[in-house]
């Protein structure tokens, strides 16, 4: 297991991750993100170099503190030998605190659930489409409505989102969306009174999600007006446009097709490991829009 803490050889890596896009878009979008700063102390763990053969990106040690704080402990993974990729997630991570992996491999779930069951970690998973564009630029503009005003998110929003996002509600999520929205690309529609009425996040993987609307204010196209503006400053940013669907939220899923997103053919998984950890609020969604949990 190598530590990858060199300038050169993790550009090289985003460039690697670049050609075989968009099957590495998770660990793709967290590397240039690193190499673009690191706002949120990431790092990447690879099981060797230069040919590596599994990668997982995720925070520090130093961050990744709190035992219970999945928001934190997120990781993404990638593989082209599912045997060292699971070598290399039963030795990088820590097993006692709860932590949660994303990722378009086939398998990635497998090697959780096993390694879980060998060492009596209890796990949730939820199931996603990833919707790839591959041209925003291409996108057709969406006309505003004019009672509402589009700008970007602030810290005065935060307990707005954080009692309207689904996997909300709690001190872990609402310090999860400050940082959020504190280093990476989002917009948001403010009513005439300037209240807080729908918004979109990306996140250290260059993914869109997180988007949400007010219960009064649903239905009316918002989240396409968001989507819209977002997946064409992330692309301006040179990251993939991209996000992830709940498989049960038909509406969303129809707003990404009409948008010009192509359906990937392998399911995103979202494992939450040592999820007992994790007990007040329990992370069944509130009633809303089914959205990714980061």
């Amino acid at each position: 297991m190598l530590l990858l803490n060199c300038s050169s050889k993790l550009h090289q890596l985003e460039v690697t991750l670049r050609r075989r896009l968009p099957e590495t878009l998770q660990v793709y979008g967290a590397v240039r993100t690193i190499n673009r700063g690191n706002p949120v102390a990431q790092e990447v763990l690879v099981d060797s170099w230069p040919d590596f053969k599994a990668i997982l990106t995720g925070p520090r040690k130093e961050v990744a503190l709190d035992s219970s704080d999945f928001y934190t402990s997120m990781y993404a993974g990638y593989y082209r030998d599912l045997g060292a990729y699971r070598e290399l997630l039963s030795r990088a991570v820590n097993w006692d605190h709860a932590f949660c992996i994303h990722g378009l491999r086939d398998g990635l779930y497998e090697a959780s659930r096993d390694i879980a069951k060998d060492k009596g970690v209890k796990l949730e998973v939820f199931r996603y489409f990833a919707y790839f564009h591959p041209d925003p630029s291409s996108i057709p503009e969406i006309r505003l409505d004019p009672n509402m005003r589009l700008s970007t998110l602030d810290v005065s929003h935060l307990d707005v989102m954080n009692e309207n996002w689904p996997y909300g509600g709690n001190k872990y999520s609402r310090r999860f969306m400050d940082s959020l929205i504190r280093h990476f690309p989002n917009f948001c529609l403010l009513d005439s009174a300037g209240q807080l009425v729908s918004w979109s996040i990306s996140d250290t993987y260059g993914a869109m999600g997180r988007s949400v609307t007010v219960p009064q204010h649903r239905g009316r196209g918002y989240n396409g007006v968001l989507n819209n503006v977002l997946a064409k400053r992330l692309h301006a940013l040179g990251y993939p446009s991209y996000g992830h669907v709940a498989v049960d939220n038909y509406t969303m899923q129809r707003l990404q097709e009409r948008q010009g997103f192509h359906r990937q053919p392998n399911l995103c998984h979202f494992i939450l490991h040592n999820a007992a950890l994790y007990r007040t609020p329990t992370l069944t969604p509130k009633p809303g829009p089914a959205t990714t949990p980061a």
